[in-house]
């Protein structure tokens, strides 16, 4: 991070921590103290400053003293110290313990106008920080099974997933975005057989197929196979196959046609879903295929790892609490000690036919990713696998020994509505409503702003949190709609620099000369606490980044419109507040400099979302 790479906050904890070394360094506290919950915010009320610091209230039960006492200690420690944030050298600061034991920090402005010439002179870039150290992360998300297009719940796995990636990225983490292809198992046999149903309808379509079989066989091969997938995408499939094989499977016996007939539906899946994808605006560093996993001898491995630790034994679980599921028995199987790792029970790693359980081939798939190097492993998942995280997470920890973990990030349902009526099904998909389908719906209504709108809405509550989608909402042009509010907050900022290349010349509204504008002027109260909340972007991040948590950032965004639309308005009822001011050209630069600000902050969390930001609406 450049020295123009400003984070308040972040600078102020040094300087503290610097004091509370130096009161170390005095015997004037004990050695060896716990700093990491030492934090620097804003203060709850505004009023009672400009920063605050939960210090004293976290030291004093290792000290033994009193919170209040050591909060005066340390606001003596701070006093005369310099602060060094961005262009800005001094100490321009205040410190002021209240009870029980909090810090109440008030800064100078010019503290905050080094803050916005720091914004100014970073651009998009501001708010990138190094607190990820280059640490490896891999985020495994959307992973849908290949038996069809996406839906729209899989469109929130993907942006969450993306834009936590993105998030972690930007937080100075070296993140690999990674999809698991589930091509193994009995969905994809069940898709083999619902293709080649569909293909044996192409088949018997055609007027020479009369000619070659009869009646009967036709009639016969027409039989909906059982766990058909129905949907209009097969019919494709069907006609795509027919073109590149023409008759050569048809009235074949299934073990000729299965495997040929499921590489075929696993291909043409996956170049739907990656067409999905695109559309969304999403990619991957990697596809990792299950089948190959599995031909690999990665399950073998894994499970010899395990083995290996004692962590694999023979033997008969109890019946489950309550009502007990048609499949159960009370057979010996082959189990993983997950209970010695925070799980409820132990869990079978074969089928009662012989076969590897889901959970073996992913307990496969994450001691890959760890064999890889990965340390830290982020998975997004569909809330209907809530039931499947501590059994995997006990998984993660057997197989590195403690040295790697998992979170996971379960993003709830989407409920779709238009105009209040839900929206039930799509005729493409047979069942659901598919995500290319509301993409393309949004495109209409949004003028072709489709996938902005949908990966904006997507993050404006946290991931395990239900979500409400009406077109209707999510398209009009209300403060109510966060997408339309946040936009045209950066749509109104470069209207305002549009109509500032009417007073002053390019190169004197560039960011570079902005940042010379003469900011002290900016006094106003509303002024200044619009500063302080950009200058908090650099610790929106890296909260963010921390908890994994990117829908922080649709939630401050917010905030930044609001502010920026508050000071607006004053300004259209004041006309000192007014952005161009006629006659005072060093006014309307150190304004304009703001204004830009404003853009910049917003551009640089909606790159962080993947949306583009517009100039005009």
């Amino acid at each position: 991070m450049t020295a123009a790479m400003a984070n308040i906050f972040g600078d102020f904890r040094r300087v503290l921590l610097s004091a509370l070394d130096d009161l170390v360094a005095e015997d004037a506290l004990p050695p060896g103290l716990d700093m990491t919950r030492v934090a620097v915010e804003p203060p709850r009320d505004p009023a009672h400053g400009d920063l605050a610091t939960n210090a004293a209230m976290v030291l004093a039960g290792q000290v033994q003293q009193n919170p209040m006492v050591l909060a005066e200690k340390i606001a003596a420690a701070l006093q005369g110290r310099e602060l060094a944030t961005g262009d800005y050298r001094g100490s321009g600061f205040s410190v002021h313990a209240v009870k029980p034991g909090f810090l109440n920090i008030r800064l100078d402005p010019a503290v905050w106008h080094a803050q916005l010439r720091a914004i100014l002179e970073a651009g998009t870039a501001y708010g990138d920080s190094t607190v990820g150290q280059n640490e490896r992360v891999n985020v495994e998300f959307v992973s849908a099974n290949p038996t069809g297009p996406m839906h729209v719940g899989h469109g929130r796995g993907a942006v969450v997933g993306d834009a936590l990636a993105a998030l972690l990225a930007k937080a100075g983490f070296a993140v690999h975005r990674e999809y698991y292809i589930n091509d193994a198992g009995a969905q994809v046999d069940a898709l083999a057989r619902s293709l080649y149903f569909r293909y044996q309808e192409v088949v018997a379509a055609q007027p020479e197929s009369r000619l070659l079989h009869s009646s009967a066989v036709l009639q016969a091969a027409l039989v909906q196979p059982e766990g058909f997938y129905p949907g209009e995408y097969l019919k494709d499939a069907a006609r795509k196959l027919f073109q590149r094989d023409g008759e050569k499977w048809f009235d074949k016996p299934e073990a000729v046609w299965l495997g040929p007939v499921r590489d075929f539906a696993i291909t043409e899946m996956m170049a739907l879903i990656r067409d999905d994808l695109a559309a969304l605006g999403v990619g991957f560093d990697a596809f990792v295929s299950e089948r190959e996993l599995v031909r690999s001898g990665a399950v073998d491995a894994a499970l010899a790892a395990l083995t290996e630790r004692g962590l694999i034994y023979e033997g008969v679980l109890e019946p489950p609490k309550g009502k007990l599921p048609d499949d159960w028995e009370p057979r010996p199987q082959t189990l993983f000690r997950a209970t010695q790792f925070g799980d409820e029970v132990d869990r079978p790693l074969k089928k009662s036919d012989g076969s590897w359980t889901y959970f073996a081939g992913d307990i496969a798939y994450h001691h890959d990713k760890f064999r890889r190097g990965f340390r830290n492993l982020i998975d997004v998942w569909g809330a209907d696998h809530g039931g499947y995280v501590k059994r995997m997470q006990a998984a993660v920890k057997a197989l590195s020994d403690g040295e790697a973990a998992l979170d996971v990030k379960l993003c709830q349902l989407v409920h779709l509505f238009d105009k209040g009526e839900p929206v039930r099904m799509s005729k493409r998909a047979g069942t659901f409503v598919t995500l290319r389908d509301v993409i393309d719906q949004l495109d209409e209504l949004a003028g072709e702003h489709g996938k902005d709108v949908f990966r904006f809405i997507m993050l404006t509550r946290k991931n395990d949190q239900t979500l409400e989608f009406d077109f209707a909402k999510v398209t009009e042009q209300s403060k109510d709609n966060p997408v339309f509010y946040v936009q045209y907050a950066h749509a109104r900022a470069a209207s305002v620099m549009r109509h500032a290349a009417e007073m002053l010349s390019r190169d004197q509204l560039s960011d570079a000369a902005l940042a010379e504008a003469p900011l002290g002027r900016l006094g106003d109260p509303l002024e200044l606490a619009l500063i302080r909340l950009l200058a908090s972007w650099p610790r929106i991040v890296e909260g963010a980044a921390e908890a994994h948590e990117p829908h922080r950032i649709a939630f401050f965004l917010q905030d930044v419109a609001a502010q920026f639309h508050l000071l607006w308005t004053k300004g259209k009822d004041e006309a000192t507040l007014r952005f161009l001011v006629g006659g005072d050209p060093e006014l309307t630069r150190a304004r304009l400099a703001l204004v830009r600000a404003v853009a910049l902050v917003i551009a640089s969390g909606l790159r962080v979302f993947g949306v583009d930001p517009v100039d005009e609406m």
